[in-house]
């Protein structure tokens, strides 16, 4: 028992050592380092260590980028404008149609039957029009009931005429040059005016759809040219041209934006694929430029501290653009002048300052 005692007593000992071995240690650590902060103290004589960058003028260029997707120039959902059934129907998905060319047929044994009665309608009046000018001519009828039977001819023309545009309408027939994307009928379906039956889409030509800022907006013009990148194919680089510049922002304050594609070689670029327009700002002659950090408090305070015999003064300035870590100066700073970049909440008007290198 007394064994056990001793050997409690041991480790209890060797474990208080080891802890006061350690807390002189951090009291060591600290000395040192308060003698280093009191030596910098001495050596700056009281003034406030601060660092410092000297103001560049430079010449700035800026690239613009947005993201967005591929869409046709031209997409058409076409939709019947005739009730009936479909008979025919000549093309599949992914077939490759042209302008005029059959798509489908709807029956037209009603719309015939509809063309024979107004051509005969029209074959009456036209009757009725002759008789009534020749009785004319020997006083038997009136100019009355000639303007009369005129009109009734007039009338029968324009029925005829449309009754023939809806037997027309029943042969389905492309209007643009293109891709049959989607199908939605079958032989024998039966459709009603506004049906969708195709979804055409023309992607010999595309382009990008993108949402800008204004800061965009303002540097580019409909025709300016844009680089394009399609993120499947990091390797290539596509050129186009704006077409389209939105007069209103949207919901979300940026402008809609459209870049036709110049050139698609091998029809790689594809309707939806994901792309990203860069746009190249025009280069600006000069601009002053100093770090973000050199603000007091934030960007919008302008104001800035500045070396005047080695103290600090408060300068009022007037900023630009900010350029990632960069701020253009409009006013108040010129080139070679020394702002302070780090120590300003420790800084008034007039104070000494020592400057760390």
């Amino acid at each position: 028992m007394k064994k056990k005692t001793i050997i409690r007593t041991i480790i209890t000992v060797a474990v208080i050592a080891i802890a006061f071995v350690a807390v002189a240690r951090v009291l060591v650590n600290n000395k040192k380092k308060n003698a280093e902060k009191t030596a910098i103290v001495a050596q700056s004589d009281g003034a406030v260590a601060v660092r410092i960058s000297v103001v560049q003028q430079d010449t700035l260029q800026q690239d613009f980028s947005a993201n967005g997707n591929f869409i046709p120039v031209q997409q058409l959902n076409f939709s019947s404008e005739n009730a009936g059934r479909i008979t025919r129907v000549l093309v599949d998905e992914g077939s490759r149609v042209s302008k005029g060319q059959l798509l489908a047929v709807i029956k037209a044994d009603q719309l015939n039957v509809d063309v024979e009665s107004a051509q005969a309608a029209y074959q009456n009046a036209m009757a009725d029009k002759q008789r009534y000018e020749n009785a004319f001519r020997t006083g038997g009828v009136t100019q009355q009931q000639v303007d009369q039977a005129r009109l009734a001819l007039s009338n029968a023309e324009a029925r005829l005429s449309q009754a023939r545009l809806k037997v027309s309408d029943t042969y389905i027939k492309s209007s643009i040059n293109g891709i049959v994307n989607k199908r939605f009928i079958e032989p024998g379906a039966v459709v009603s005016p506004g049906t969708q039956l195709f979804e055409l889409v023309d992607i010999s030509r595309l382009k990008l759809q993108v949402n800008v800022s204004e800061a965009v907006v303002a540097q580019v013009k409909e025709g300016d040219q844009a680089k394009i990148r399609v993120s499947v194919f990091p390797d290539k680089e596509y050129t186009g041209r704006i077409s389209f510049i939105a007069p209103k922002a949207d919901n979300t304050l940026n402008f809609p934006l459209e870049i036709e594609l110049t050139s698609n070689p091998e029809q790689l670029v594809r309707a939806g694929m994901y792309g990203t327009a860069i746009f190249t700002a025009p280069a600006r002659n000069s601009a002053i430029l100093i770090p973000r950090s050199a603000f007091v408090g934030s960007v919008n305070s302008n104001q800035v501290f500045i070396v005047k015999d080695s103290v600090a003064s408060l300068r009022q300035i007037v900023a630009g653009r900010v350029l990632g870590d960069r701020v253009e100066v409009l006013q108040g700073l010129n080139p070679g002048d020394k702002v302070i970049t780090s120590g300003q909440i420790n800084l008034s008007e007039g104070t000494r300052i020592s400057i760390v290198k």
